[in-house]
């Protein structure tokens, strides 16, 4: 059987799962949040017991970053050093469906929702999508609403995340900038990561720095990923391997470094394998951003009406919040994504390397590697 190397991979282009995983792990994290959103803070979410301080939550999470890594990386090559392509894809792809969340959050809550006067409210709600715009933490609850709430007022705690996500999306505009997105600093980069998660952290080591290094860690591999990608096979035994090394480092206080780059691997394995019919779910969108910021405050709403079981909360939040996410991927997201512009044509280089050459290929002669079986 012949094996391919993720640049192999690559070639297909969007003919991958990737779209599926994420909107998985999206999923994940809505299952999650429903037992600390029905429950209260202490509650602990699943596989917490399991894995201790890894939650499906936090584990969906790393899978974002990992993949975002890597896309991003891929999207700074082909803007060809127009920076503004690169910006302006990332600016389009986040804040307009933020915007639009922010904004329905805000109506919907100071209509149906606050107990604070609208003297109080309003005011604080152009706030809210202010600071809600500018990635700014911690973030700001609403006047009146989720007070009584069993894990408090918190409006949309999925956004936090988004803060540390721009962070690395300029990372990768800096270090493409200054010549440093290159494998050598990339190693030096997650090698540090990899040490920071290694060992506790000093007493002056701010939280935040802390938490950008912990989502820093998988995005730096799947960085890596994508500046090795013709020298990384993706092969069913290294997956193993990497299941059983996190399995090994479980009851160790390096589980989390060992088990981030499996599950990263794992991810780009399960993302090129040939699912079948499983694929046509790219014909129908990317939901998954969608789904990730609005799951949050809906579920927060179902627990505002009184709901307590986790299992309920899932079952009533879930279609809700598929049919926001799908309205917002129609009318919001795609419309934003159409809007960028494209990367100025590439010069001719004299000897392609080989990803080059078999990408310049015409269609009708180009042979697509075989998939993973």
């Amino acid at each position: 059987m012949q094996h391919i190397t993720l640049a192999d991979g690559a070639l297909r282009g969007r003919n991958n799962n990737f779209n599926l995983i994420r909107m998985i792990a999206a999923t994940a994290v809505l299952v999650s949040h429903a037992w600390p959103l029905s429950l209260g803070p202490q509650a602990a979410a699943p596989l917490e017991h399991v894995l201790g301080t890894i939650s499906l939550g936090s584990i969906a999470v790393a899978i974002f970053f990992g993949l975002s890594g890597y896309f991003i990386t891929a999207s700074f090559q082909n803007s060809r050093g127009d920076r503004m392509v690169f910006i302006q894809a990332r600016l389009l792809r986040l804040f307009p469906a933020l915007a639009v969340v922010a904004v329905l959050t805000v109506i919907v809550a100071g209509v149906a929702l606050t107990t604070a006067p609208a003297s109080q409210y309003w005011p604080a709600a152009v706030k809210y999508v202010l600071r809600t715009l500018s990635l700014a933490l911690p973030m700001q609850p609403l006047p009146g609403v989720f007070e009584d709430n069993p894990f408090g007022p918190a409006v949309n705690g999925s956004l936090w995340t988004l803060f540390y996500e721009f962070l690395c999306y300029m990372g990768v505009l800096a270090l493409g900038i200054v010549g440093l997105l290159r494998r050598d600093f990339l190693l030096l980069l997650v090698t540090g990561l990899f040490l920071i998660h290694a060992f506790p952290p000093p007493e002056w080591y701010h939280p935040r720095l802390m938490r950008l290094a912990e989502l820093g860690y998988p995005f730096a591999i799947g960085m890596a990923f994508r500046l090795w990608q013709k020298q990384i096979p993706l092969h069913w035994l290294i997956c193993v391997a990497a299941i059983l090394l996190s399995v090994l480092a479980r009851f160790t206080p390096w589980f989390n470094v060992v088990f981030i780059p499996a599950l990263i691997y794992c991810t780009f394995y399960i993302g090129h394998l040939n699912l079948g019919r499983l694929r046509e779910y790219n014909l129908l969108g990317d939901y998954s951003y969608g789904t990730y910021i609005y799951a949050f405050p809906i579920q927060q709403v179902v627990a505002h009406w009184g709901v307590r079981d986790p299992f309920v909360n899932i079952a009533i939040a879930l279609p809700i919040t598929l049919v926001c996410a799908v309205l917002s991927w129609k009318f919001v997201e795609k419309p934003a994504l159409d809007l960028r512009r494209s990367a100025p044509p590439q010069q001719p280089k004299p000897q392609p390397d080989a990803l080059g050459a078999a990408a310049s290929t015409p269609a009708s002669v180009r042979r697509e590697p075989r998939a993973l079986k």
